[in-house]
């Protein structure tokens, strides 16, 4: 192929511009200004409810979310083993340590089995960290109950799955505090950013106050708690307002290239090896990314299809790398209820190219390519 086929690149949409050229029009360019204070209440209206803090990333937001519930030295708190490292790097920003919980086949999301062995082993607890990773969302009404069990707060990180739903709400809302990504691969993005939410006011007034350098209300600069550098500015706030105009489209998208890769791998020769990510009852993916594992005895690697595609000018990416099996966190408890899930997933699977301009035809050569080495 001459053309590179992008695993999953930002998609413009026009209206990001307006909002742009509003804030240069009015010289409004720095942190802050009328499309943050917008784009929170968009992003709370399309929730569906709660309160939004703007940030620069979603590891940020992770990061307040953390300090809102007193997470200090030594606390332990329970997380996602699958997962990228910015859901539990921020637990070690604020010396605590992490202790990493597997996953479940169902959903490929922290196990409540485990969980709840976790809790067992470490009723001292704190906080939980639940991910829901690819756009799939966990097994929330399971997980929560174990938290309110152990009377333990569940940040909830929605990174990859917003316009995701579970049980009928969208997902950021469904634990204690709800984080969010907008990352450059994201289903939307600000270029870089995310956001704190949270049902409590408070929370998220101390999230803000933090997140601008924790700078006092007087005349003069002061500050009497550590600050941080994490608001969102004006400009990529208005990104983000455009391309929450589209939100839904681009989930309909997504879940397009999803169905496509499902129907030209059902019943074709070699698809007897292939499996995609899966969709558990009860929930609507956002498919942020679509994603398959090879099952026993097929002929080749996931490390061979990825470097076959790389040839092909075709974008991919492994599964995440659990977090207990990462050098710097090696000497982290990890939790499983069995034979690591996680790890098998890893072993045996590949992240799809799932960009929405990705064409139909250039979506059926990948599947043709992948079919060809089975």
């Amino acid at each position: 192929m001459d053309k590179v086929i992008p695993l999953s690149t930002p998609t413009m949409n026009g209206t990001e511009i307006k909002f742009i050229q509003e804030a240069i029009d009015t010289n409004w360019v720095a942190p802050l200004g009328p499309n943050v204070d917008a784009f929170e209440n968009e992003l709370s209206a399309y929730l569906g409810g709660g309160h939004v803090a703007a940030l620069s990333s979603g590891t940020g937001a992770i990061h307040l979310a953390l300090k809102a519930l007193g997470i200090s030295d030594g606390d332990v708190v329970f997380c996602s083993d699958m997962t990228f490292a910015a859901t539990c790097n921020p637990i070690k920003y604020e010396r605590a340590k992490p202790v990493f919980i597997d996953s479940e086949p169902e959903s490929w999301n922290m196990c409540p089995t485990a969980l709840q062995m976790a809790f067992a082993k470490y009723p001292q607890a704190k906080a939980v960290i639940a991910v829901h990773l690819y756009g799939t969302p966990a097994k929330m009404d399971e997980l929560n109950a174990i938290c309110e069990k152990y009377g333990v707060p569940l940040i909830e990180d929605a990174a990859e799955s917003l316009g995701s739903t579970y049980g009928g709400q969208q997902t950021g809302r469904l634990g204690d505090i709800g984080i969010l990504s907008f990352n450059g691969n994201k289903i939307i993005t600000t270029s870089g950013g995310g956001a704190l939410v949270c049902g409590n006011e408070d929370v998220v007034k101390k999230a803000r106050f933090w997140a601008t350098q924790s700078r006092d209300p007087a005349r003069h600069y002061q500050h009497s708690e550590l600050g941080y550098n994490y608001r969102m500015s004006n400009i990529s706030a208005g990104i983000g307002r455009g391309q929450l105009t589209t939100l839904d489209l681009r989930v309909a998208q997504k879940t397009a290239v999803y169905n496509r890769y499902k129907a030209a791998f059902e019943g074709r020769c070699g698809s007897e090896y292939i499996r995609l990510n899966p969709v558990p009852e009860g929930c609507t993916p956002n498919h942020w990314l679509s994603c398959l594992t090879l099952e026993s005895g097929c002929p080749v690697s996931p490390l061979q299809i990825m470097e076959m595609l790389e040839g092909e000018r075709v974008e991919t990416r492994p599964l995440w790398k659990p977090m207990s099996l990462q050098p710097y966190y090696s000497a982290c408890d990890f939790i499983s209820a069995g034979k690591p899930v996680g790890h098998d997933l890893f072993s045996r699977g590949l992240c799809l190219p799932s960009d929405v301009k990705m064409t139909e035809d250039e979506q059926a050569k990948v599947c043709e390519m992948i079919l060809g080495m089975l």
